[in-house]
């Protein structure tokens, strides 16, 4: 009987209803599906557009004291001793540090709050101490408080306190006098400092490749590091500076940006303007980077240095070399001899696309830093 009832609801016909809801519940796993798949993809393409992080507004909140305690010291033998209720742990500091394995600004959150202190305790124990936050950042970050530097970290390791936790408050033991034998008072601990401050990297690379839109300037750098930044056939390509790492065989590191392009009329603020020219004024060394196919590639150079003297006197001086980028293309042997004829500087030729003539560039780049 049992097998006839099995096998009756096996050949049972298959209603509209039955394959509508089973359509439905199909649609729904592959709707989820979907939308998995859509916010996996975003979160890598989010990751692969990540902006360059160089100014932060944090705010930082020290660790508060803990509070005191109210104790009698209680024992067998002993029907009434006396007060002792320890005092609050303080509360924990906000300390920022330089590091140099740190490269942006980035992975700085917007907030930052400091541990608290512990509690006192009977027998006199002390609360513990809340643990320092210690936040790591770039070298050469300066932090400002109402547009006043507070603070220039501009050393390995070196660090400074943005925030001073607050005093653990006092247990009833502490208020032991002569005419006061048995107190029942203690005090709360202090809350720590709370400031907003504005954190901004003064050096961002010790080289920047400073070229206008469409130079190759981010092939460059994929070139010369791991960097990956955009790369495309039309101007304006970058938006915001791409830093890459240079690594040597003694394991000396130098950090290299690529700087979006310049445009002319850049120091009256056009284009990217002022924001451009201040990713410049972090490098501590320049790399002119001209296209060396284009038979203008000495007016570009000539519109370079103007440029920048115009937005800051001296500031030209810092770019040694200029990099004739993309030696492949037709033309670029011819106006790479009229660019020698009519500029002092040290010129390079190289083609990034296929990597050739790197390594002398590379070597270039060490010594104009003398490291």
């Amino acid at each position: 009987m049992l097998l006839h009832h099995s096998i009756k609801k096996l050949l049972q016909p298959i209603t509209c209803s039955n394959l509508c809801g089973a359509i439905i519940s199909t649609s729904k796993i592959d709707g989820k599906r979907f939308l998995a798949n859509v916010a996996k993809k975003q979160k890598f393409k989010d990751s692969k557009d990540r902006k360059f992080i160089d100014w932060r507004r944090i705010r930082v909140k020290a660790g508060k004291g803990g509070a005191g305690c109210v104790s009698f010291f209680r024992a067998a033998n002993i029907a009434k001793g006396g007060p002792d209720g320890g005092d609050g742990g303080d509360g924990g500091h906000v300390i920022f540090q330089a590091d140099h394995a740190v490269r942006t600004l980035e992975p700085i959150r917007n907030a930052y709050v400091g541990k608290n202190g512990v509690q006192g305790t009977s027998r006199y124990r002390k609360g513990q101490r809340g643990k320092d936050l210690i936040v790591k950042v770039p070298l050469g970050t300066v932090f400002k408080m109402d547009n006043e530097i507070i603070a220039d970290l501009d050393k390995q390791d070196e660090s400074f306190i943005a925030c001073r936790g607050g005093l653990g408050g006092n247990g009833n033991a502490s208020f032991v006098t002569g005419s006061n034998r048995l107190p029942r008072e203690a005090t709360d601990g202090t809350l720590g400092e709370e400031k907003r401050l504005e954190a901004e990297m003064q050096t961002i690379a010790d080289v920047g490749l400073v070229g206008f839109p469409n130079a190759g300037k981010s092939t460059l750098l994929r070139a010369l590091s791991r960097a990956k930044p955009a790369v495309a056939a039309y101007p304006f390509t970058t938006r915001n500076p791409h830093v890459g790492v240079i690594e040597y065989d003694d394991y000396m590191q130098i950090a290299v940006a690529d700087i979006p392009g310049l445009v002319v009329g850049a120091h009256k603020n056009v284009g990217l303007g002022h924001s451009f020219l201040r990713h410049i004024e972090r490098c501590r060394a320049l790399l002119y980077v001209i296209d060396a196919s284009d038979d203008e590639l000495c007016h570009q150079l000539d519109a370079l240095h103007y440029e920048l003297e115009q937005y800051q006197q001296g500031l030209s001086t810092r770019s040694p070399a200029v990099v004739a980028n993309k030696m492949d293309l037709p033309q670029a042997t011819e106006n790479i001899h009229r660019l020698k004829e009519m500029t002092n500087l040290q010129v390079i030729a190289v083609s990034a696309e296929y990597k050739e003539n790197i390594q002398n560039l590379k070597d270039l780049i060490r010594n104009l830093l003398k490291y």
